[in-house]
């Protein structure tokens, strides 16, 4: 089979990332937000580290039930920083708590995030064969808007991997059977 180079054969666990998930228009606000968050702690690091510890994640934020997350005091957020089967970076989870309060306030604004994220190109997803890209006018306007209503963590380069992952831009390479 001919994948993008990018995915680690060695990794089942990317393989199968790559194989069911990624590049598939995502519409379910759920997984949009666990995708949203993963990625932005992928901030700095590579998201098979991420992807590896997604389970872990899942466990330890609640199974990224958004009301449980937004609700995050100090106590919890120590806890989170305790843990050492997820990534503890100290602005990475107070920005997990802060983002989880603006998505929902998006999702009030729009009646759901997938018609927030979506309406940037008019629900159509957008084809791409760059796979050495790491941001787009497309990622810069989204980037923008989500920092604007206080995000953080949603740079152009972590933003235009997030709008890969969710299948908003199809980033497979030319050569690959998942296109």
């Amino acid at each position: 089979m001919s994948r993008c180079e990018w995915v680690n054969l060695k990794n089942p666990l990317y393989v199968k990332y790559h194989d069911e998930e990624w590049g598939r228009p995502l519409y379910d606000d759920a997984k949009l937000y666990e995708l949203l968050l993963l990625e932005c702690f992928q901030a700095g690091l590579s998201w098979e580290c991420v992807l590896n510890k997604r389970d872990a994640f899942r466990e330890a934020y609640d199974n990224f039930e958004i009301e449980k997350v937004a609700a995050y005091g100090e106590e919890k957020q120590a806890e989170l920083l305790q843990n050492p089967n997820i990534i503890r970076n100290r602005l990475k989870v107070k920005a997990s708590v802060q983002n989880s309060l603006v998505f929902q306030q998006i999702q009030k604004e729009f009646g759901s995030f997938a018609h927030y994220i979506w309406h940037f190109t008019d629900g159509k997803t957008v084809d791409e064969d760059f796979h050495l890209r790491t941001s787009s006018p497309l990622s810069d306007a989204v980037s923008k808007d989500l920092k604007k209503r206080g995000m953080k963590f949603v740079g152009t380069t972590i933003i235009y991997s997030y709008l890969q992952a969710i299948g908003v831009i199809n980033g497979h390479e030319a050569k690959c059977e998942y296109k």
